[in-house]
């Protein structure tokens, strides 16, 4: 299994900074992505085409939308279509991103749909997933990433084609504090992940990619990427420079 390395750009970058940082991305990887690894960057809806341009004749590079809704088309103001991001070139998609639930509401059940809906339009989902510091303090890891995956999973078939999903593991108390989880606190999060997805999927349980996410930076991504059950990174804040972002993709 390559390793998962995945940039999410947030609500940064115009299209031409978003189309520069990509450029000089390549750059840095020297024209090629390491092996052992794929790289997906995740830009604003507006950045998706010069972002695909940089990376199309790269191989290894993918292109993911941070988000959608579940649904083919309709009046939805605001919102995009599954269609529209693979049209735009996406492979992937964010569903439940911390961001998502907690300050734009989704609900479990909401980014249930998502994750069943990208499935079945042709997207390979990320499904977020992950505790705020009062929930871990109260000991509740457990109870909130088993919710949030039973309602994430719970459409999705058991057959599906493991490497169509990924688990991103993000504790919410991490994501943009400079704190990150430890050795013993992220081994402990991505047991739980792969027991669940056991669970959830049989077999396809064991093959699923599972990230991190949670202040990874150049600085300790080797450490992070070396322990067991973590086939990749989620990388907000240290993904938006492309110097910064390919240290961590060699790591």
């Amino acid at each position: 299994m390559n390793k998962l390395m995945a940039a999410n750009w947030k609500m940064y970058k115009t299209a031409h900074e978003a189309g520069h940082t990509a450029e000089e991305l390549v750059h840095a990887l020297e024209g090629r992505v390491p092996a052992g690894r794929e790289v997906i960057i995740f830009p604003p809806f507006t950045a998706l085409r010069s972002v695909r341009k940089a990376i199309k004749k790269v191989p290894g590079f993918a292109l993911g939308g941070q988000n959608f809704y579940p649904s083919a088309q309709g009046a939805f103001t605001g919102e995009i279509a599954p269609e529209m991001l693979l049209d735009a070139g996406c492979a992937y998609a964010l569903a439940g991103h911390s961001e998502r639930r907690h300050i734009l509401g989704e609900s479990d059940e909401f980014v249930g749909e998502k994750v069943a809906f990208g499935l079945e339009c042709g997207l390979s989902m990320i499904l977020c997933v992950g505790e705020k510091f009062e929930e871990r303090q109260a000991g509740q890891l457990e109870a909130v990433v088993r919710r949030q995956m039973e309602a994430g999973l719970g459409g999705v078939a058991r057959d599906v084609t493991p490497d169509r999903l990924v688990i991103a593991y993000e504790p919410v108390w991490a994501i943009g504090t400079g704190l990150t989880a430890g050795p013993k606190e992220i081994l402990e999060a991505h047991a739980l992940v792969r027991k669940i997805l056991k669970e959830q999927l049989g077999d396809a349980g064991a093959e699923v990619c599972i990230q991190y996410g949670g202040s990874v930076k150049p600085e300790n991504a080797a450490e992070i990427i070396a322990l067991d059950n973590v086939d990749g990174v989620l990388v907000g804040g240290a993904a938006l420079n492309a110097d910064s972002f390919s240290r961590i993709v060699t790591a």
